[in-house]
């Protein structure tokens, strides 16, 4: 007997794509064959993808980028793709087709649904994106990486929470050392490709809170290649030790040591924080059209696990008063601490397979 097929449908950004990598490893293990649905540009970020798992390039596009000649063209090449999965999924019929979000996904669960195929959702964040709002009435299940996630009337969401990384759930509930009269580190994330908005404003903040604080600090921060050097000179002046990096590949290790974590709150940064078990303040981006990660963060703030700053109110001068009132109360940082872990969901991949193994009917 042949094994069971998987289609995954995602999108190029990281957080489309780690969910299903995440999906795709339990799968594999589970015996399962898993095939990866996605567009040129998706191609190019699945380099963390386990050999195993096929990627099949399909045209996708979107109405969101380029100029009217480009919009133009956007039904024909979703139209191209829809028949390129369809016919793929004819020749060699999934079990189950699982969509992540982001345009790229769109040929795939076109195709699904034309076929009757089991199928569903994952929405990594407390708002749909565009394209998990076309199919969310559409499918067999939807999945929800943020609970609550706000949903279309007649839609029902299952809460199981955002997969994370193995190194983040090798530090599931790792030992919180609460701030105190010793060295104290704090973590700045800006997101994949870091955030100017907390260059300019982590730093000032910092070198306000008072001389003896101030001392005990060990800042790694994640900021843009072309905002390093000022971010780097406002911390010497500042006389904060600090590290400073486009890009930091031990961030599990980073998160695992900090007293504070000062970031965006997109889907997959709540979710380690909350798995790791940290306190942290965080700052949606206000660009977010949906405004998904004041979403993304609601569940935390309402556990009192973590503060939340709108970039209105991110000035250098609330930022302050935040950090040293967490810094300066150990045991105000212990409880967010523990707050944090208890909003955790370390199971979400498998409870994800789960749903996939149930609205296929396979285990």
């Amino acid at each position: 007997m042949s094994k069971p097929l998987l289609v995954l449908a995602a999108g190029g950004t990281g957080g489309h794509m780690f969910p299903a990598q995440a999906l795709a490893e339990h799968m594999l293990q589970k015996g399962w064959r898993v095939k990866l649905s996605t567009d040129d540009r998706g191609a190019r970020y699945t380099g963390g993808f386990p050999s195993e798992v096929d990627i099949e390039v399909v045209p996708s596009a979107t109405f969101a980028h380029g100029g009217l000649k480009n919009k133009l063209k956007v039904p024909f090449r979703i139209w191209s793709g829809w028949r390129t999965a369809r016919k793929k999924m004819v020749a060699d019929r999934p079990a189950a087709v699982v969509g992540f979000g982001g345009y790229p996904a769109i040929p795939a669960m076109m195709a699904a649904n034309s076929l009757g195929l089991p199928r569903m959702i994952h929405e990594q964040n407390g708002v749909l994106g565009r394209v998990n709002q076309i199919f969310a009435k559409r499918v067999n299940k939807v999945a929800c990486g943020t609970w609550p996630t706000e949903l279309p009337d007649g839609v029902e969401g299952v809460p199981v929470g955002n997969p994370v990384r193995q190194a983040i759930l090798e530090k599931h509930g790792v030992d919180y050392i609460p701030p105190g009269d010793y060295p104290m580190s704090i973590l700045v994330l800006g997101g994949s490709q870091g955030a100017t908005i907390l260059s300019k404003v982590v730093p000032a903040a910092l070198a306000q809170l008072p001389e003896g604080l101030r001392d005990q600090l060990r800042v790694s921060h994640q900021a843009r290649a072309e905002d390093l050097d000022d971010v780097v000179l406002q911390y010497e002046n500042a006389g904060i030790r600090a590290v400073v990096e486009p890009f930091f590949d031990d961030v599990p290790q980073r998160l695992g040591e900090a007293q504070l974590l000062i970031s965006r709150s997109g889907a997959s940064t709540v979710a380690d924080c909350t798995v790791i078990g940290r306190p942290a303040i965080f700052v949606p981006l206000a660009a977010a059209i949906r405004d998904e990660q004041t979403a993304n963060a609601r569940e935390l703030v309402n556990a009192q696990a973590a503060i939340l700053l709108s970039e209105g109110d991110f000035t250098p001068e609330n930022l302050a008063a935040e950090v040293q009132g967490v810094l300066t109360h150990g045991d105000i940082a212990a409880k967010m601490a523990a707050a944090a872990l208890q909003c955790a969901r370390p199971n979400a991949t498998a409870d994800l397979a789960a749903l996939v193994e149930e609205i296929s009917g396979v285990s």
